[in-house]
Parts: C-alpha cells; sequence; structure tokens
C-alpha cells in the first residue's frame, strides 16, 4: 500500500507529529527517515523488507552503505540516509555499561535472537575485545556459507579496525537443522588458520535455528 492511500491519521509523518515516535513500528520510522521508494516499490513496502530481511539488530550495525544497499538491493542514497540514522543515534546514545559480554554459544545465540526467523542464510561476525565485550558486530555475507565465497579478510578486517582479539562467527539455517555442513566446517578450517596467522582467534562458530543452537567444532592442533 502506498503512504497516499492511507488515511491522513496513519500515515507515518503525521502519526510521529500527533502521537511521539514510541507510536510508530521500526517500518514506520524508516519510512520516516527514507520519506520516499522507488518506482517498483513503495516506502512502507520497501522498509517492511528491509526490517524483515536485514533484522533489526544487524541493520543497526551495519556501517558501509555501499554494502548495506547491494545486501538489500536498495539505491545507493537510501542505504546511506539508514547508516546516517542509526550512526547520530550511536553517537548521542551509546553507554558504555550497556556493552554485551559474550562468554558462551549460548550468549550468542540469545545476543543474535533476531537470526533466527530469517528466511535466508546470513553470516554474522562478533568481535570480542580482551574482557569478552563485544566491540563490533556486522553481518558479513547473506546466502549459503560456501568458503569458495566467504574470504578470511572479509572476517578479519573489522577485528583488526576495532581492536579485537577474538572472533566469534554466527549463521542461521533455516531450515531449522543445526548439524554443520561440510562447507560450514570448511569455512571454520580456514577461518581458524587464518586467525593462526594474525594472532586473533576464532573463538566460536554458533549456527542457529529457531530454538536451538549448536557450535562447530574447532581445532587448533
Amino acid at each position: 500500500m502506498k503512504i497516499r492511500d492511507l488515511a491522513a491519521e496513519d500515515k507515518p509523518r503525521e502519526k510521529l507529529a500527533k502521537y511521539g515516535p514510541s507510536a510508530l513500528s521500526v517500518k514506520e520510522l524508516l519510512a520516516v527517515v527514507l520519506n520516499t521508494g522507488t518506482k517498483k516499490e513503495g516506502v512502507l513496502e520497501m522498509t517492511a523488507r528491509i526490517s524483515r530481511e536485514y533484522g533489526e539488530k544487524m541493520l543497526v550495525n551495519q556501517k558501509n552503505p555501499g554494502k548495506l544497499a547491494e545486501d538489500l538491493g536498495i539505491p545507493a542514497g537510501k542505504a546511506a540516509q539508514i547508516v546516517a540514522c542509526f550512526e547520530l543515534g550511536r553517537r548521542f546514545y551509546e553507554r558504555r555499561g550497556s556493552v554485551a559480554t559474550i562468554r558462551t554459544a549460548k550468549d550468542v545465540y540469545e545476543y543474535l535472537s533476531e537470526m533466527r526467523d530469517l528466511p535466508k542464510e546470513y553470516l554474522h561476525g562478533i568481535y570480542i575485545d580482551a574482557h569478552h565485550r563485544v566491540a563490533h558486530d556486522e553481518v558479513i555475507s547473506i546466502g549459503t556459507v560456501n568458503s569458495n565465497l566467504i574470504h578470511p579478510r572479509e572476517v578479519f578486517r573489522p577485528a583488526i579496525e576495532y581492536g579485537a582479539v577474538g572472533v566469534i562467527l554466527a549463521h542461521n539455517h533455516p531450515s531449522g537443522v543445526v548439524n554443520p555442513s561440510e562447507a560450514d566446517i570448511e569455512v571454520t578450517k580456514q577461518i581458524v588458520a587464518t586467525g593462526k596467522i594474525l594472532g586473533i582467534n576464532l573463538l566460536d562458530h554458533v549456527i542457529i535455528a529457531k530454538d536451538k543452537f549448536a557450535s562447530i567444532e574447532i581445532n587448533y592442533d
């Protein structure tokens, strides 16, 4: 549905002005930020798809507008607006005391809870400091995990940029099966080997499904 087809009180900007931001859904808030859609997709359709396909937490932490535009198939200008919006939020409201601490696979599962219902496979990197706190996290790739498609530099670049001492990988299995595939195991081995060279350990690789999770065994021998 196009915004122009909505009743005046249901249009995001009018709703924001009358009731305040807490009355709007995430897709409505994004619609206010983006203002317009494209010829093929109305702004509410676009923002609903963005929330559904990317997940809100991953959207907040994506700082590369080019990658966001590519991942979601949206114009570069729209992606830049989203990244700039969340960066402003981080700068004004981020509290050091609220930084998550991750020590176990269960912590990863809870931290990335939005991945449980994603319709596609996402590979997510969590970058850990010396006190097990999350220094940064981001989406590394979308689609089936495959060592031919995932380059170690994409995994370790943020670790170096944010001064992380360890990396945790996590990806979801929309099928609900948490047994690792051969490709999952091969990617894990590849990242472990690269981490040894860089002195940045892969701490865990967690497979996430709707109601369960599992760690891929990591061998440092």
